[in-house]
């Protein structure tokens, strides 16, 4: 333990102890500490360089069947005394709450040991040239794919950060992290013969530098997203089938998420709702929230609450298996606790990577971002705007843009026909390409 995580589970305990004086039933705390360094370069020049170190502590009171969560970032013994009194009195004022506790003891048990390895010692010891330098490199790439002159403007960054917290609680749970993380980008605006001006990206966030692609490869990739816009048309009106990007695949996965929430199960606002152990998919729907995965941008050995992770089924052949139920929510749906919120997602990948599902697609659309749209957690009806490529006799062929696409998704994942071998490694999401059929789009 570092000496700067000691200081903190220091904090932590300190402002329970406090608390538990001042008169709280139960707390818990969270000290933590940040680190980032950020550089942003924008058509051949230096645009931005920033440092920031920031630190605070979140506490948790339970007062007389009433609850609060505050935060401060003054962390001196005697700010925090004031503090933590303060807090208490305005907690009393409340309405009470039977169901705001702290989790029960045996939720705490069984922890893992596990190396997450999520802290890359590499990090502070990046220079200011080395970061500038990547920055720099990723616009040389970028531009390097323009041969028509197209390109209008490159902006990129390179960043990274060190985070620590510790948390505590008075019946029992102690534990901290370290982790590091990395981010590169590229933005790359280019100008259509009619005018428009389009923008792409592309991006990679890691745990550590060394799984970040290399900036030629990223820049490269960049220009080549957003030269691959010029001259995109609304396509016709049909239903096809659709291949999703794995990088944009997230979006999708994300509104199937939200609704899996307790809140959104106990305030009757989920699509979800009432459908544990029944059929929501097809049989290739296959998700498991894994937080133990090294290296991961999700991983822990604890969620928020301090409840042990542990792997967790969420949809196996389509059939929904869990819901993310934190304590609060779990009491007032009389049910077990399972975690806040999803880590890792694992999926059980197919054996093809996208050109192989692009040639058994024939004729659809490879959606590679979507733009806008909404989706109701509580009807499950969305409707998304798209951009990307016309797929004709197995090959990816004209770009379209400003298409939309709708339906249900309780309809929608049971139309899930295709799940690639190429995970997206730079989210927690890890999404494959996805291959649906029957799906409605709206152009001319």
């Amino acid at each position: 333990m570092s000496t700067t995580n000691t200081n903190l589970a220091d904090v932590a305990r300190q402002a329970v102890s406090l608390a538990r004086e001042k008169g709280a039933s139960e707390a818990s705390a969270t000290a933590g500490r940040t680190r980032e360094v950020e550089v942003q370069w924008r058509d051949g020049r230096l645009d931005k360089v920033s440092e920031a170190t920031t630190r605070g502590l979140s506490v948790q009171l339970y007062v007389d069947g009433r609850y609060s969560a505050v935060s401060t970032s003054d962390l001196r013994p005697e700010a925090l005394e004031r503090f933590i009194s303060d807090s208490i009195s305005m907690t009393r004022a409340l309405a009470r709450d039977e169901y705001r506790r702290l989790p029960e003891p045996e939720l705490y048990e069984g922890r893992s040991l596990v190396d997450l390895a999520i802290e890359d010692p590499r990090q502070e010891k990046l220079t200011a040239d080395e970061r500038q330098r990547f920055a720099r490199e990723l616009e040389a790439a970028a531009r390097s794919a323009d041969t028509k002159g197209a390109i209008l403007s490159v902006t990129t960054g390179f960043g990274d950060s060190l985070r620590e917290m510790f948390r505590v609680s008075s019946n029992g749970f102690e534990g901290g992290l370290r982790g590091t993380q990395f981010v590169a980008s590229a933005e790359v605006s280019v100008k259509d013969a009619d005018g428009r001006r389009p923008e792409e990206s592309d991006y990679a966030v890691a745990r550590f530098f060394e799984d970040l692609p290399d900036a030629g490869t990223l820049g490269r990739r960049a220009g080549e997203r957003a030269l691959g816009r010029l001259g995109a048309t609304k396509g016709a009106s049909a239903v096809l089938p659709m291949a999703v990007d794995n990088r944009a695949a997230g979006r999708l996965v994300s509104m199937l998420l939200g609704p899996m929430s307790g809140s959104a199960i106990q305030q009757k606002r989920s699509f979800l709702d009432g459908k544990l152990g029944q059929k929501v998919g097809s049989d290739l729907l296959v998700l498991t929230d894994e937080p133990h995965v090294k290296r991961g941008l999700g991983s822990r050995l604890f969620d928020g609450e301090g409840i042990t992770a542990r792997s967790l089924p969420l949809f196996e052949g389509g059939t929904l298996r869990s819901y993310f139920i934190d304590t609060y929510y779990g009491r007032k749906l009389k049910t077990r606790p399972t975690t806040g919120g999803a880590s890792n997602l694992a999926w059980k990948l197919g054996a093809k990577g996208q050109p192989a599902l692009l040639a058994d697609l024939k004729e659809g659309i490879l959606v590679t971002g979507f733009l806008g749209g909404n989706s109701s957690s509580v009807t499950g009806d969305f409707s998304l705007g798209i951009q990307g490529f016309r797929v004709r006799g197995g090959k990816i062929a004209e770009p379209v843009s400003e298409m939309n696409i709708s339906g249900n998704q309780l309809d929608f994942w049971k139309r899930l026909v295709a799940v690639g071998s190429d995970p997206y490694a730079y989210s927690a999401l890890r999404t494959p390409t996805l291959v649906f059929e029957g799906v409605q789009f709206a152009g001319v």
